[in-house]
């Protein structure tokens, strides 16, 4: 859901099938341990530095009144010594709280989940992870736990990547400090990625004016998309590295990640420890489980996943072919600015109505813009606990995407500001290039007390599960 190409041009990601590896920072080189010499100086160099020099005579006599047990022994003292240096450790080597008096490099230990003192550890390094459900293949990066490609078999068998993204994972932490012309020109030149895949928080969508008041304290975030904040501001969830918890390979592949968001971050109160969940289930359908925890303070919480969907494939021009199911009957009216006025508006008789499936692109032209829009699940059809939110198909590859969720809004959104930013292979994303389908709390929930409450108490859990299911027509 994005209001400006700023909104949705943030990170860029290239991914193609031939080429899956992101460049990733090269390792420094390790130093060299510079030991301290182990020559034991001759006791002649000793004793001749403030003596005049002795005749040759009275060196030979030296030599020959020495017993040749003291120079065994003086050997001996000297082979034990060396022996000693080179064996024993080096105390550069051993774990250290100064870093910066470390000789070699050593991997960035995890901060500590609950840990103020973890801000000044470096992050981790930019990684890309496969999940391999043997039906559909993931890569999924610590950038922001970005889904970067997913392939997924139409009806022929045939594998295609259907989410847009970079070949690289530079793009994925870029971002602008304001969303004017020379931030926007810049994002299409450099192809800086709109929230291509990633996880979006500590709250989803949009703020009104970038505050909001909680327990009798008024809040104030980054205005990143003005006059409001979106999608957590500047540095959101999505331009974070998360730590890697766990990456199970095999029948059922996943990869766990986590990140301590700290008090006052990005204007939010209270720390609160979140994990993201990507699993695949029966070969074809990938899961995702968010959670987070409020450790000290209220606050609101509202992820969202913010993939660009084209299901005949990445790079095959725009979706207004596809056909959409969204199994929502009303959406949340909204202002000049995006921001919901309170108001629900039925979808029927509107180019909202999206209940039977339809195509995109017989109405768009009703919608000045075109989609961007936060709809209410209904909630009819239920698997695993989870609404049945909206169904994607695509009429050429015949590949059929079914969302299942427990939010209680999805945003509809059809990449209107992609502008032809350059993604993987070198494909160019020109505007509806690909389709979101974000659900989440509403949008300015924690200022409008007719919405459900986005707000979670220190203690209780906030959690949002989705289904990504695939299957051809």
């Amino acid at each position: 859901m994005e209001q400006l190409v700023g909104v949705h041009n943030h990170h860029h990601h290239h991914h193609s099938s031939s080429s899956l590896s992101p460049r990733t920072p090269t390792h420094p080189l390790p130093h060299l341990l510079r030991l301290p010499s182990n020559r034991l100086r001759s006791p002649d160099h000793l004793h001749h530095q403030h003596q005049p020099h002795p005749s040759s005579h009275a060196v030979s006599k030296a030599l020959r009144v020495t017993p040749p047990f003291f120079l065994v022994l003086l050997a001996a003292v000297y082979l034990l010594a060396s022996f000693t240096i080179f064996s024993s450790p080096a105390a550069s080597l051993r774990p250290s709280k100064n870093r910066a008096k470390l000789l070699l490099p050593m991997a960035a230990p995890s901060p500590p989940a609950l840990s103020s003192s973890s801000s000044s550890l470096p992050p981790p390094p930019p990684e890309l992870f496969e999940l391999d459900g043997g039906g559909i293949r993931a890569w999924i990066s610590n950038v922001g736990a970005t889904v970067t490609s997913l392939l997924v078999p139409d009806k022929n068998g045939v594998l295609g990547d259907v989410v847009l993204g970079f070949d690289s994972l530079d793009p994925y932490q870029e971002k602008c400090s304001s969303f004017n012309d020379a931030c926007l020109n810049n994002l299409k030149l450099n192809g800086t990625s709109p929230y291509f895949g990633c996880i979006i928080g500590r709250v989803a969508n949009r703020i009104k004016d970038g505050k909001f008041t909680l327990n009798d304290k008024q809040y104030s975030l980054a205005i990143n998309n003005p006059p409001n904040t979106l999608h957590g501001g500047f540095k959101g969830f999505d331009k974070i590295i998360w730590e890697v918890a766990e990456y199970m390979k095999g029948e059922n592949p996943s990869i766990t990640f986590k990140y301590y968001s700290k008090d006052g971050e990005e204007g939010f109160p209270g720390d609160v420890s979140v994990t993201a969940r990507y699993s695949i289930l029966a070969s074809t359908t990938l899961k995702l489980e968010m959670e987070a925890i409020p450790l000290n303070k209220a606050t609101p919480i509202s992820l969202a996943q913010h993939t660009y969907w084209n299901l005949a494939g990445h790079n095959s021009g725009d979706v207004l072919s596809h056909t959409v199911q969204i199994l929502g009957s009303q959406i949340t009216l909204v202002d000049e600015t995006s921001i919901p006025t309170g108001e629900m508006m039925p979808v029927s008789g509107s180019p909202f109505n999206f209940l039977t499936e339809t195509t995109i692109g017989s109405r768009i032209a009703q919608v000045p813009g075109g989609y961007d829009h936060n709809f209410v699940i209904d909630c009819g059809e239920v698997k695993s606990g989870l609404c049945h939110v909206a169904k994607v198909t695509d009429p050429s590859s015949s590949r059929v995407l079914d969302i299942w969720a427990d939010a209680p809004g999805v945003q509809f959104y059809t990449g209107n500001f992609l502008n032809g930013i350059v993604g993987k292979g070198g494909a160019v994303y020109g505007k509806h290039a690909g389709l979101c389908l974000e659900t989440q709390g509403f949008p300015n929930a924690v200022n409008q007390p007719n919405f459900p409450s986005v707000v979670v108490q220190p203690g209780e859990k906030y959690s949002h599960t989705m289904l990504f299911e695939f299957s051809t027509k």
